[in-house]
């Protein structure tokens, strides 16, 4: 009988990673099923990291603790005390230019917070989340299957959570000890070089089960930039003139590149990605407004894309 790997993929994006889940609660609701029974493999970065991470944590029956629609009400939830500082952080940061953005504290509450003592070795399918080690300058991943055979690399889901979430400027580097050893792990977000770890996903499929007759990719952004960069403004900037705006380039075409190379080289290719106007790009904005907007806007592309959407679920429970 024909073999299909069916593979998730999840880019990064902070707070607008509350347009996948929207998307994966439609996906659990018409196929009935959790997204972790769905697939063979899952891939994510930053936000799509951590997603990846809850919908496979599993609860004390061995099954997904988490639903997608659980992770929409996370993000409306607890978004405001990820993205969260104090007056005396602003001042001491000089508005961030010597100190990262936030704190790691609220992050790292919520996090613990979700995942307990969960492991990556826990996983209930086989994840792949990216992160980068800034000392080895190269690509650091996170396995689960590595998790379950290598003791040293089976980490805390939420350390591996907040290694794949600390982007540049806005959250300082994790520093992960090895354990049994003197050595660490000095980690940052992974969209520096996939913000969407389709790719990854798709090589990593391929080693894993070379022998699969097809591969199903469902690929999940957290919306398209929109916002132009005026050629006035961009030609007289500096070091600090491009920090943020460079940031949002790095991931934005990371991200479409490899959209467009799956799109060439794959046809059992699925991606699913909505446009946002200028003011929703933030990825760190948490007002209940905003929020609302992102959600409506994921709910809208829901709508619009419904029978896509449904060929998908087919694919899935097929």
């Amino acid at each position: 009988m024909p073999e299909t790997i069916k593979l998730l993929s999840i880019d990064g994006g902070g707070i607008r990673g509350v347009i996948p889940a929207v998307l994966l609660a439609e996906i659990e609701k018409r196929t009935g099923k959790r997204t972790a029974q769905l697939f063979d493999l899952m891939a994510g970065t930053s936000t799509g990291g951590i997603l990846a991470l809850a919908l496979n944590k599993p609860g004390a029956d061995g099954k997904p603790q988490y639903s997608a629609e659980e992770l929409v009400s996370f993000y409306i939830e607890q978004g405001e005390r990820i993205f969260t500082r104090t007056m005396w952080h602003k001042l001491a940061s000089a508005g961030s230019l010597i100190d990262s953005k936030f704190p790691a504290s609220g992050i790292e509450q919520v996090l613990d917070e979700f995942f307990g003592d969960a492991r990556l070795r826990d996983a209930v399918t086989e994840v792949v989340v990216t992160s980068y080690e800034i000392e080895r300058r190269q690509p650091f991943l996170f396995k689960s299957a590595n998790a379950m055979l290598v003791p040293s690399y089976d980490f805390p889901m939420k350390q591996v959570a907040r290694a794949t979430s600390a982007a540049p400027t806005y959250f300082e580097p994790l520093k992960i000890p090895v354990a049994g050893t003197t050595d660490y792990f000095a980690l940052i977000d992974g969209g520096v070089y996939a913000n969407n770890p389709a790719l990854c996903a798709v090589v990593e499929a391929r080693t894993r089960h070379p022998l699969a007759d097809d591969y199903m990719v469902l690929s999940l952004g957290t919306g398209e930039l929109t916002r132009r960069i005026p050629y006035e403004d961009a030609r007289k900037w500096g070091v600090a003139g491009w920090a943020k705006p460079l940031l949002d380039i790095v991931f934005d075409g990371v991200s479409g590149t490899v959209d467009y190379q799956l799109r060439k080289i794959l046809p059992n290719y699925h991606r699913f990605q909505t446009t946002l106007q200028p003011d929703q790009q933030q990825m760190d904005q948490t007002g209940a407004g905003h929020l609302r907007e992102l959600k409506l806007a994921a709910e809208h592309f829901v709508r619009d894309r419904s029978p896509e959407i449904d060929e998908v679920c087919e694919k899935l429970v097929g």
